[in-house]
């Protein structure tokens, strides 16, 4: 016959309700660990109960929860209160209590469970929403947040710049810019998309390795071509842009951890994400080409020096990147 497979939150959530007070009352005096199970419920309504006996009870429920919260009337083993809008990925919870900290389980109204323990301050328990993984406040919320969130990935980003830096010194002429950026572009959607999905995950620290091995590859191509070496990568840039951009997506992925997804947010997160790192591609590429007119308008014999310096910097960068990273293949 075959096993029938075990929610494991909800076979926490039902040891837990059905553990004798007494054991739990005990357990919080010797680990300092609160337990409280938060249910969202239908019309933004929603209740917490507090596991463990010997807690301190909330008098004042509405200075635990965000200000458009509004408190119901209590049962005998739970709090309740309605939201207006309904709780999501920005709100917090900020627990009163002394404890070394709270394991908050929640159960979203799409059905899914998610638990996570947060730490208190000695004063406080602050239990951040998204790290529950609640819903986004809306779409214009969630698309702005991400939109933010993608462009200021790859602004900040040195090690996605430099790469792009690379395809932008290896390639001459405008087709061919846009036909390697958009490869680029496609590679890095589609292997984030598999990352965040789980339906490929992959460990950071090799990754990292590739992303570094990637632009160290690009540089070598480039200086070959200002020495007059062409190879196959010169005639035919999207090729490597494709392939490497998907190491590159694979990076991007541990960006959308930071902010905690629903699985009903992702597709759009995805989207608004995507675009977001578009954005700031597209800003980072247009002020290249720029910088580089006004070199060749008004300083146009400092060009080719500059390219090759450009190439050699970028080269150096990436091969230290190479082996600071290194190590992390053997730690992890």
């Amino acid at each position: 016959m075959a096993k029938k497979n075990i929610n494991p939150v909800k076979l926490s959530i039902a040891l837990l309700l059905c553990w004798p007070l007494g054991s739990l009352a005990h357990d919080v005096d010797v680990t300092g660990v609160a337990r409280v199970l938060l249910y969202e419920q239908a019309n933004n309504e929603y209740q917490l109960s507090i596991v463990d006996q010997q807690v301190p009870p909330l008098f004042n429920i509405e200075r635990v929860l965000p200000d458009r919260c509004v408190s119901l009337e209590p049962t005998r083993f739970s709090y309740r209160f309605v939201c207006q809008p309904a709780l999501n990925v920005q709100d917090t919870l900020l627990f009163p209590w002394s404890f070394e900290g709270v394991v908050v389980i929640s159960q979203w109204a799409d059905g899914s469970d998610v638990s996570s323990f947060f730490p208190g301050d000695g004063s406080f328990v602050e239990v951040p929403l998204s790290q529950l993984k609640a819903g986004a406040a809306s779409l214009s919320t969630l698309a702005v947040t991400y939109l933010i969130l993608g462009a200021e990935h790859i602004l900040f980003g040195i090690d996605h710049l430099l790469f792009v830096l690379g395809l932008l010194l290896l390639l001459s002429g405008f087709w061919k810019l846009i036909k390697t950026i958009t490869a680029f572009t496609i590679a890095h959607s589609i292997t984030l998309a598999f990352a965040v999905l789980g339906i490929f995950p992959v460990p950071n620290a090799p990754i990292e390795v590739l992303i570094a091995l990637s632009i160290v590859f690009l540089a070598r191509e480039v200086i070959m071509g200002q020495k007059g070496e062409l190879t196959l990568v010169h005639s035919k840039p999207w090729i490597v842009a494709f392939v490497f951009g998907l190491f590159h997506g694979f990076g991007f992925a541990g960006a959308l951890g930071e902010l905690g997804l629903s699985d009903s947010d992702i597709p759009l997160a995805l989207l608004f994400f995507n675009l977001g790192v578009e954005g700031g591609q597209v800003a980072f590429i247009c002020a290249l080409l720029a910088i580089n007119a006004f070199f060749i308008r008004f300083l146009n014999d400092l060009v080719p020096s500059m390219q090759r310096g450009l190439a050699y910097g970028l080269g150096g960068i990436a091969m230290f990147w190479f082996l600071e990273r290194i190590p992390a293949l053997v730690i992890a």
